[in-house]
């Protein structure tokens, strides 16, 4: 139960930083961070002073909560995440977004970079998660359920919620920006995957890979928000064209299609009350 304890914790000093009421929580994946910038009335607080907040070790994620207004939206926003692989618990990768449910978040949007195991969602594919198959061997919802923060056995019938992804695929045509839908498959990382391995993602029905955004979107399912996320596909993962991968390169592409998800989240926040 030192959970609940730990997000009032954290909630409270937020508090003494901002007096504004998040509706909305964004996750900034790789390369990706420039958005938490970009808010009116810009509040930055480093992961580093909030209580019981983890610490990012990736190098291309910065570590800071930024609140503010985006698109007439109030909202909070994570520049860097953080990861199983760092040595985290599923727990603490996820603490983040009960602190932004305790805030008063209703909707999260979240943002990765993943390879894609779809030949059809080539590098610098922007793709919509419609569902997902957990395969960290991990669970954030493990252990004693506090009812405080959600039921012990959370529904995932539509884990990414539909309305949302209507809407943000709604922004792409308004704005001409090519959108896909894909299915996630969640590894722990931190070595990118072998051919035998790509091969069976595929044959299980998933689209991309990724070794983050499933533990925080089993977390928003468990808090009843609604949730919807955007993938920058950074490299292709085909089992029998397989090449090395470079992290300059992943996080290049990341930071090709920014201007474009940047849209695609912003068209998004203007559509919420419509």
């Amino acid at each position: 139960m030192m959970l609940y304890d730990n997000i009032q914790e954290a909630a409270k000093f937020l508090r003494t930083k901002t007096s504004l009421t998040p509706r909305v929580g964004i996750i900034c994946g790789t390369g990706m961070g420039s958005l938490a910038e970009k808010p009116k009335g810009l509040v930055k607080v480093p992961y580093d002073d909030i209580p019981h907040f983890p610490v990012s070790t990736v190098e291309s994620h910065h570590g800071n909560l930024c609140f503010g207004e985006l698109s007439g939206q109030k909202c909070v926003v994570m520049q860097g995440r953080f990861h199983r692989y760092e040595g985290y618990s599923l727990e603490q990768v996820t603490f983040p977004v009960r602190v932004m449910k305790e805030l008063g978040v209703e909707v999260l949007i979240v943002m990765n970079a993943v390879g894609s195991v779809n030949h059809h969602m080539p590098a610098g594919s922007l793709v919509i998660a419609t569902d997902h198959i957990n395969m960290m061997g991990d669970n954030p919802l493990l252990g004693p359920n506090d009812e405080r923060l959600g039921v012990r056995f959370p529904d995932m019938s539509q884990p990414y919620d539909r309305e949302l992804i209507a809407k943000m695929e709604q922004v792409g045509l308004d704005r001409g920006i090519r959108t896909h839908r894909g299915v996630l498959v969640a590894v722990t990382g931190p070595n990118l995957e072998t051919a035998a391995e790509y091969r069976m993602f595929q044959r299980i029905g998933a689209d991309l890979v990724t070794m983050s955004t499933v533990p925080e979107i089993i977390v928003a399912a468990h808090a009843s928000l609604r949730a919807v996320a955007l993938s920058t596909v950074t490299d292709e993962c085909l089992p029998d064209a397989l090449k090395p991968a470079h992290v300059e390169e992943i996080i290049a592409v990341a930071n090709s299609r920014e201007e474009e998800r940047c849209a695609l989240v912003l068209g998004l926040l203007e559509k919420l009350d419509s």
